[in-house]
């Protein structure tokens, strides 16, 4: 039954689309879709924002056809209803079409890591959120890093691509391994296996090793790294021998999900030598720098001010 009036509904919609209908179909998909539209209720949590949805929908009916027609004004009605009418039939919640419960995965203080479905690992550093599925469904494997820094170990699956939502950007890969850092300003790609693409606003960019992506001011740029930060640092220690304290502080930042503020830029290029195990705490790093340097850090929530 529920297969019959899912074809049937996909038929008329894509034979509108082509101007094929006849008035009495072209009356019924209206009166379905406003009548739906209307009086049906759509579930943020589970489905997402309903307006992004059947925009979206439309856009997909729209690069179906080879020519460019005048549309019917209920056409993004037809697009959100026809979803909300299959839900209501129950559709959307059989198997292989049920909605992918999301769960978010906090950290305070302290950086920890989590284990997907699909075995994939996240290490998520202190002061971060990330969003994932309780389990994927077929298709692409989608989830969000929120807020903060994480580490990403994909589990290999060439036919699900895995795709990681931060803010602006997206990254795709089928399985290697990379770091993410996401702030106010911009968001920071590192690979440190296998290939990455990130994209944004029509930009793209395609990653291997040693390599960054950066999104800032609306543009996505390739940037060489340097290898000390290919690393998973939290699973390994870290010692970083003559390296300068803007290196040292990028490493901070993506281990502790931080913003460093220095008015001083010239203390910056000051050559540090530093130990950091992979359970130690921002507050035991930034004593020993303090004890090299002689800098004042203050800690304001997410924020280190240095003096």
């Amino acid at each position: 039954m529920i297969k019959r009036i899912k074809h049937s509904l996909e038929y008329l919609i894509d034979k509108s689309s082509r101007n094929r209908t006849s008035e009495a179909e072209e009356n019924l998909l209206n009166d379905f879709a406003l009548s739906e539209y209307q009086n049906s209720k759509w579930d943020e949590n589970s489905m997402g924002n309903s307006n992004t949805v059947s925009q979206n929908i439309y856009e997909g009916i729209q690069l179906r056809i080879v020519k460019k027609k005048t549309f019917n004004p209920y056409f993004k009605y037809m697009a959100a209803a026809s979803i909300l009418f299959l839900v209501g039939l129950g559709f959307f919640f059989k198997p292989g079409f049920s909605a992918e419960k999301q769960l978010t995965f906090k950290t305070s203080d302290v950086p920890k890591s989590i284990k997907l479905s699909d075995g994939s690992k996240i290490y998520l550093a202190a002061n971060s959120s990330f969003q994932y599925p309780e389990k994927f469904n077929e298709g692409e494997r989608k989830v969000s890093l929120l807020k903060g820094s994480a580490f990403f170990e994909v589990a290999k699956d060439k036919k699900h691509p895995f795709i990681i939502t931060s803010r602006d950007i997206k990254t795709r890969v089928v399985g290697t391994s990379f770091h993410i850092q996401l702030s106010k300003t911009k968001c920071e790609v590192i690979v440190v296996t296998g290939k990455v693409n990130v994209s944004s606003k029509g930009q793209s960019v395609d990653l291997v090793p040693y390599e960054e992506a950066l999104f800032s001011g609306e543009k996505l740029a390739k940037l060489p790294v340097n290898k000390e930060l290919a690393v998973n640092w939290y699973t390994t220690d870290i010692s970083l021998n003559e390296a300068t304290l803007e290196h040292v502080i990028t490493v901070l930042q993506y281990k502790y999900g931080v913003t460093f503020e220095c008015e001083n830029k010239a203390v910056l290029n000051i050559p540090v030598t530093v130990f950091i195990e992979k359970n130690a705490s921002l507050e035991s790093v930034l004593k020993q720098i303090n004890y090299i340097t002689n800098l004042k850090f203050n800690v304001y929530d997410e924020t280190v001010k240095v003096n």
